[in-house]
């Protein structure tokens, strides 16, 4: 009879139940939330398991690649399905929820979701990173503005080129802050020489694959932006239809209908934030920086007169979402137009 398998993994430690496929229990214990203390446990079934279920979490997709490898069969189940799911069971603990977990396998009410290739989990893991190195920077350069701001030294609008300029040109004229504003900026420049460096290499990257160059001939897209897009899509295949990657990413509105009641709201924010949030910027370059003219940018800036920028600039994300999906999977580059007389006005 063939078996069903259930994982709720923790930092430490994964619970796991065995059930049949008439629902009786074989087998639940613990194991080591590592690849070789899991496939262990599981080993002695291997032949009888139909299938194995593991909700999405941080160490999803390294224990689902390695139990891949060991020839298990295995889905990573939607997060928000699976606690709608377990929450209709009266105790919360590990163990209900592997259990839990093991019947929606033995049912088939789960969703299953895409887990990203290992080459994509690492162009993730470096984008993070560098969004996080970014964030850092800035919050540093905001607490020296705030710290000098106390002591009536305003920076005011300075290019990021020239901020370490315009701070010690503030100190000159307050040099006993230099013991609490030296350290700060030191740490801030040495970051920015980091940060451009990793921006070079992954230039250097964008430009050697293909499928990013492609990206990048939309105006607006850079290298950022096309590595961002390729590494959270990995598989154009696994979206049917591309109108589909802008409610992915929660670039489409949330609709709520009940008898008589029809409204859409702000867009849902679900998906990838990180994809969100360089597609906003992609979308807010395409529209005011953009040299060249498109029927894109056209209708993004109509729209813009008619609802305002930042709306506009979501609009404009959810259809570049949709474009680039669409190039990425036809081959084709992005296709400008030259602006008409009504357009150029």
């Amino acid at each position: 009879m063939a078996l069903f398998v259930g994982l709720d993994v923790s930092l430490k430690t994964t619970s796991i139940c065995v059930v049949e496929a008439d629902g009786s229990q074989v087998w639940e214990g613990k194991a080591e939330s590592e690849p070789t203390a899991l496939i262990k446990a599981l080993i002695g079934w291997r032949e009888q398991i139909a299938l194995i279920g593991i909700e999405a979490c941080p160490l999803s997709e390294w224990l689902y690649g390695a139990l891949v490898e060991s020839g298990f069969q295995i889905v990573c189940i939607e997060t928000r399905h699976a606690q709608r799911f377990l929450s209709s069971r009266p105790n919360k603990t590990d163990r209900s929820d592997a259990r839990g977990i093991a019947e929606m396998m033995r049912l088939g009410h789960y969703r299953a979701v895409h887990v990203k290739s290992k080459a994509s989990q690492i162009l993730r893991t470096t984008l993070i990173a560098r969004r996080k190195f970014v964030d850092h920077m800035l919050a540093i350069e905001d607490t020296i503005r705030g710290l000098l701001k106390v002591h009536g030294l305003k920076l005011g609008l300075v290019h990021r080129a020239r901020f370490a300029t315009k701070v010690e040109a503030a100190l000159a004229d307050a040099p006993e802050l230099r013991l609490a504003i030296e350290p700060l900026l030191d740490v801030r420049n040495a970051m920015r020489a980091k940060k451009a460096l990793l921006d070079r290499q992954l230039s250097q990257m964008a430009r050697k694959d293909e499928v990013c160059r492609r990206l990048m001939t939309v105006s607006g897209v850079g290298p950022i932006v096309s590595l961002s897009f390729k590494a959270t899509i990995d598989d154009p295949a696994r979206f049917k239809d591309s109108r589909a990657v802008a409610a992915h990413l929660g670039l489409t509105p949330r609709v709520y209908q009940s008898g008589e009641i029809d409204r859409s709201g702000n867009i849902s924010k679900c998906g990838d934030k990180l994809m969100r949030h360089a597609l906003y910027e992609a979308a807010n370059s395409h529209l005011r920086i953009a040299k060249k003219w498109s029927v894109l940018r056209t209708w993004g800036i109509k729209l813009a007169k008619r609802v305002g920028a930042k709306k506009a600039c979501v609009a404009v994300a959810r259809k570049l979402a949709i474009i680039m999906h669409r190039m990425w999977v036809t081959g084709a580059d992005f296709r400008f137009v030259q602006p008409s007389a009504s357009n150029a006005t």
